[in-house]
Protein backbone atom coordinates (compact mmCIF):
# COMPACT_ATOMS: atom_id res chain seq x y z
CA UNK A 1 0.00 0.00 0.00
CA UNK A 2 1.13 3.67 -1.15
CA UNK A 3 -0.42 7.21 -0.13
CA UNK A 4 -0.82 7.83 -3.53
CA UNK A 5 -3.05 4.57 -4.17
CA UNK A 6 -5.42 6.58 -1.43
CA UNK A 7 -8.40 7.32 -2.66
CA UNK A 8 -11.91 8.58 -1.12
CA UNK A 9 -14.91 6.89 -1.24
CA UNK A 10 -17.34 7.12 -4.32
CA UNK A 11 -19.57 9.62 -3.70
CA UNK A 12 -17.65 11.40 -1.44
CA UNK A 13 -16.52 14.09 -3.77
CA UNK A 14 -18.49 15.69 -6.09
CA UNK A 15 -17.97 17.84 -9.14
CA UNK A 16 -17.99 21.72 -8.51
CA UNK A 17 -21.09 23.04 -10.01
CA UNK A 18 -19.85 25.56 -12.60
CA UNK A 19 -22.10 29.04 -12.66
CA UNK A 20 -22.07 31.36 -14.92
CA UNK A 21 -21.09 28.69 -18.33
CA UNK A 22 -24.24 29.66 -20.34
CA UNK A 23 -27.75 27.81 -20.96
CA UNK A 24 -26.39 24.54 -21.76
CA UNK A 25 -25.42 24.07 -17.65
CA UNK A 26 -28.84 24.07 -15.89
CA UNK A 27 -28.42 27.24 -14.09
CA UNK A 28 -29.68 29.21 -16.86
CA UNK A 29 -28.84 33.00 -18.32
CA UNK A 30 -28.36 34.95 -14.92
CA UNK A 31 -26.72 31.64 -13.30
CA UNK A 32 -29.88 32.51 -10.68
CA UNK A 33 -28.81 35.58 -9.62
CA UNK A 34 -31.88 37.26 -11.11
CA UNK A 35 -31.69 39.80 -14.21
CA UNK A 36 -31.11 43.42 -12.12
CA UNK A 37 -29.99 44.78 -9.02
CA UNK A 38 -26.97 44.87 -6.47
CA UNK A 39 -27.03 41.63 -5.82
CA UNK A 40 -26.79 40.62 -9.69
CA UNK A 41 -23.42 41.75 -10.09
CA UNK A 42 -19.68 40.45 -9.31
CA UNK A 43 -18.27 42.39 -6.63
CA UNK A 44 -21.63 43.41 -4.33
CA UNK A 45 -20.88 43.43 -0.66
CA UNK A 46 -24.27 44.96 1.46
CA UNK A 47 -23.04 47.48 4.38
CA UNK A 48 -23.52 46.39 7.64
CA UNK A 49 -27.00 47.75 8.63
CA UNK A 50 -28.24 48.17 5.43
CA UNK A 51 -31.90 48.10 5.50
CA UNK A 52 -33.02 47.16 1.66
CA UNK A 53 -32.95 50.94 1.10
CA UNK A 54 -35.26 51.94 4.09
CA UNK A 55 -33.59 54.71 6.29
CA UNK A 56 -31.05 52.36 8.59
CA UNK A 57 -32.08 52.51 12.59
CA UNK A 58 -28.83 54.36 13.16
CA UNK A 59 -29.26 57.00 10.48
CA UNK A 60 -33.26 57.41 12.07
CA UNK A 61 -32.19 57.86 15.46
CA UNK A 62 -31.36 60.97 17.25
CA UNK A 63 -27.49 61.72 18.20
CA UNK A 64 -26.71 62.50 22.18
CA UNK A 65 -24.30 63.79 24.10
CA UNK A 66 -20.58 64.55 23.54
CA UNK A 67 -17.43 62.75 23.34
CA UNK A 68 -14.38 64.86 24.85
CA UNK A 69 -11.36 63.75 22.65
CA UNK A 70 -9.08 65.69 25.51
CA UNK A 71 -10.51 63.33 28.27
CA UNK A 72 -7.97 62.01 30.33
CA UNK A 73 -8.36 58.20 31.54
CA UNK A 74 -6.49 57.04 34.74
CA UNK A 75 -5.45 54.07 35.86
CA UNK A 76 -7.10 53.66 39.67
CA UNK A 77 -5.52 52.60 42.58
CA UNK A 78 -7.36 53.04 46.00
CA UNK A 79 -4.88 53.26 49.22
CA UNK A 80 -6.68 49.77 50.70
CA UNK A 81 -5.10 48.19 47.84
CA UNK A 82 -1.77 49.95 48.67
CA UNK A 83 -1.86 49.32 52.42
CA UNK A 84 -2.19 44.98 51.46
CA UNK A 85 1.07 45.23 49.15
CA UNK A 86 4.33 44.50 50.59
CA UNK A 87 6.94 47.32 50.81
CA UNK A 88 6.92 51.13 52.24
CA UNK A 89 7.22 52.86 48.59
CA UNK A 90 5.02 52.91 45.54
CA UNK A 91 5.37 54.44 42.22
CA UNK A 92 4.61 53.44 38.59
CA UNK A 93 6.67 50.54 38.06
CA UNK A 94 6.01 49.05 41.61
CA UNK A 95 2.55 49.41 41.17
CA UNK A 96 2.67 47.79 37.53
CA UNK A 97 5.13 45.12 38.82
CA UNK A 98 2.80 43.92 41.95
CA UNK A 99 0.19 43.33 39.16
CA UNK A 100 -1.84 45.84 40.46
CA UNK A 101 -2.88 47.70 37.07
CA UNK A 102 -2.60 45.81 33.87
CA UNK A 103 -2.37 49.32 31.68
CA UNK A 104 -0.92 52.45 32.69
CA UNK A 105 -3.31 54.75 30.80
CA UNK A 106 -2.63 58.49 30.78
CA UNK A 107 -1.40 58.60 34.23
CA UNK A 108 -1.70 56.93 37.79
CA UNK A 109 -4.37 58.58 40.01
CA UNK A 110 -4.04 57.40 43.96
CA UNK A 111 -7.93 57.47 45.62
CA UNK A 112 -8.89 57.70 49.05
CA UNK A 113 -10.89 53.95 49.45
CA UNK A 114 -10.28 52.50 52.62
CA UNK A 115 -7.74 52.85 55.20
CA UNK A 116 -3.74 53.31 55.10
CA UNK A 117 -2.53 51.87 58.72
CA UNK A 118 1.44 52.42 58.12
CA UNK A 119 4.02 55.23 56.80
CA UNK A 120 4.17 54.95 52.70
CA UNK A 121 5.38 57.13 50.54
CA UNK A 122 3.57 56.73 47.39
CA UNK A 123 4.78 58.64 43.57
CA UNK A 124 1.94 58.86 41.34
CA UNK A 125 -0.02 61.73 38.56
CA UNK A 126 -2.94 62.89 40.66
CA UNK A 127 -4.22 62.17 44.31
CA UNK A 128 -8.02 63.08 45.61
CA UNK A 129 -7.45 65.48 48.33
CA UNK A 130 -8.66 62.79 51.01
CA UNK A 131 -6.19 60.91 49.88
CA UNK A 132 -3.48 62.76 50.13
CA UNK A 133 -4.73 63.84 53.91
CA UNK A 134 -4.70 59.97 54.85
CA UNK A 135 -1.11 59.62 53.52
CA UNK A 136 0.22 62.03 55.57
CA UNK A 137 -1.39 61.77 58.62
CA UNK A 138 -0.22 57.75 58.73
CA UNK A 139 3.21 59.45 58.37
CA UNK A 140 4.14 58.85 54.70
CA UNK A 141 5.05 61.30 52.16
CA UNK A 142 3.22 61.96 47.95
CA UNK A 143 5.40 63.01 45.51
CA UNK A 144 2.99 64.26 42.25
CA UNK A 145 4.40 63.41 39.02
CA UNK A 146 4.26 66.77 36.92
CA UNK A 147 2.31 66.03 33.69
CA UNK A 148 4.28 66.79 30.18
CA UNK A 149 3.10 69.94 28.45
CA UNK A 150 2.45 69.71 24.89
CA UNK A 151 3.25 73.53 24.18
CA UNK A 152 7.05 73.33 23.07
CA UNK A 153 8.93 76.47 24.24
CA UNK A 154 10.37 78.18 21.15
CA UNK A 155 14.11 77.93 21.11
Amino acid sequence: MNLSDIKPPVGQVKKKQRVGQGMGTGRGKFSGRGAKGAKSISGYSRMRGFEGGQMPLHRRLPKRGFTNIFRKEYAIVNLSTLDKLSGDTFGLEQVVEQGVIKKMLDGLKILANGEITRAIHVTAHIFSKAAEEKIKAAGGTVTVIEKKSRVQPKA
